[in-house]
């Protein structure tokens, strides 16, 4: 398995208006759709949960981060091994699974853990709200950047 750096290397794109708000744009992948923290995510929470379903949206283009970046996240696990476990201790199950990228390259991670009988009741996925830019003050988001291209 890739070390969890390797998986944080994003392309180097210079661009003068970085700062800019991004919320409109939808970064190109790599050729091929290489995106090693996405299925690093994908890969890891499959072999967790067993899930009847999951989504894994990589909603980084929303924030104040260069294009093609993996560091925000929206996931949604339906499982069986949610029941009778309470909200809290769900997300700390899927947290504890994403331990390595949330210590490296991954910034933000909204969860939503159902049980199979709370998918069949309401299956749908959650927006998330627009960014502030909140991020680009945020001195662990330009950390865990640098740390990807190095």
């Amino acid at each position: 398995m890739l070390s969890g750096a390797l998986r944080c290397v994003r392309p180097t794109i210079h661009t003068i208006a970085l700062s800019r708000q991004l919320a409109h744009f939808r970064p190109q992948m790599e050729a091929g759709g290489n995106r090693p923290v996405e299925t690093a995510i994908r890969t890891k929470l499959t072999q967790a949960f067993q899930p009847e379903h999951m989504e894994v949206l990589n909603e980084s283009h929303m924030h104040a981060v260069p294009p093609g970046s993996e560091s925000h996240f929206r996931v949604l696990v339906v499982s069986t091994q949610f029941e009778g476990q309470s909200l809290l201790q769900r997300h700390r199950m899927v947290n504890e699974a994403l331990r390595e990228e949330l210590s490296t390259c991954v910034h933000a991670l909204a969860i939503q853990a159902k049980t199979p009988q709370q998918w069949g009741s309401n299956p749908s996925l959650a927006k998330s709200p627009p960014c502030l830019g909140g991020s680009k003050h945020d001195s662990t988001v330009a950390e865990k950047l640098k740390a990807g291209r190095d």
